[in-house]
């Protein structure tokens, strides 16, 4: 809650506004997607298919049985078929007596949004007006034109969580969270190395590499907060590699077998990395591809470079 009013503090005094409420997003896994359709008939047919006739098939699609402990917060429209049997992704001002809508209903758990609504009370904003999952919201931004119409597993690396997100064109098929990230990472030279956070990830940034294989020079690095007996403890670039490696290849591994329970693994064509725990890190791509079998590629989404990392996921929101 603290995190929270410090942030809208600032936001205040950069932007001079007050803030009353606010657009969240929410981690995948308290998130449960349901597929769902409506057909509807369109209320005036020679005047084509009106907002009002996407609206009331959007509030149908809505209306499903929710599972005890669980509340809509989306409803993401994939497409709409028209009476002739035509997809398409506007249906507004098309002409058809009827027409169908596939939704993705997106559902949360109820504990967690009473968690999070009191954290937000207590940092002084009583309404939130939206949430959104992570994956969702990143889609449009991190995705290229080719990969918005591909089977695509989008994962986002963030400092303690792994989100993932499944889609298969417009379809958000499927979304969770792993809790491993970059400082995960960090933590894990810290211990092996005997050294303090804040050194273990500067080796990780200056040295970053996902595979021992890839090593050019096996330098000899200088460890200055090493907490033992030797004053000038030394180790080689290498054995620093070792740990991160080990670490993405468990993020990777974990990754696989939760697509694989899923039985989503032979549908996903590509897989795209984002999020600052993991893209910094050279040959993470090429890490991912071992462990997953399935290419895998840094974002180049047409907005990415333009974004700062640490804004991308709000930005992200603002657009979706």
């Amino acid at each position: 809650a603290r995190a929270i009013a410090k942030t809208i503090q600032d936001a205040e005094e950069e932007a001079n506004l007050k803030i009353n409420s606010a657009y969240v997003t929410v981690p995948g896994k308290y998130i449960t997607i349901v597929q769902n359709s409506a057909t509807k008939d369109v209320k005036d047919k020679y005047a084509g298919i009106s907002i009002k006739d996407v609206g009331a098939s959007l509030m149908i699609a809505k209306d499903i049985e929710v599972p005890e402990g669980k509340t809509v917060i989306d409803v993401v429209p994939e497409c709409f078929i028209l009476d002739n049997g035509n997809i398409v992704q506007d249906p507004i001002g098309a002409f058809s007596s009827t027409f169908t809508v596939r939704v993705q209903v997106v559902l949360l758990d109820k504990e967690y949004l009473k968690q999070l609504s009191a954290i937000f009370r207590k940092a002084g904003i009583e309404k939130i007006d939206g949430m959104v999952p992570i994956t969702l919201a990143e889609r449009n931004l991190v995705l290229d034109r080719n990969e918005l119409n591909d089977n695509i597993l989008l994962l986002d690396v963030g400092a303690g969580n792994i989100d993932i997100g499944v889609f298969e064109g417009n379809k958000f098929v499927y979304t969770n969270t792993i809790p491993l990230g970059g400082d995960t990472i960090t933590r894990d030279i810290s211990l092996v190395l005997n050294i303090n956070e804040e050194e273990a990830d500067k080796l990780k940034r200056q040295y970053g590499l996902a595979l021992k294989s890839f090593i050019d020079n096996d330098n000899e690095i200088f460890l200055n907060t090493y907490i033992g007996d030797s004053k000038n403890k030394t180790i080689r670039s290498s054995e620093l590699i070792e740990i991160i490696e080990a670490r993405i290849e468990e993020m990777f591994s974990l990754v696989n077998k939760d697509i694989m329970s899923q039985g989503l693994k032979p549908r996903i064509n590509n897989v795209v990395l984002t999020g600052q725990g993991i893209t910094n890190i050279n040959k993470s791509d090429v890490a991912g591809k071992i462990t997953l079998n399935i290419p895998v590629k840094i974002s180049t989404g047409r907005l990415v470079s333009t974004i700062r990392p640490s804004y991308r996921t709000a930005y992200a929101l603002v657009r979706y």
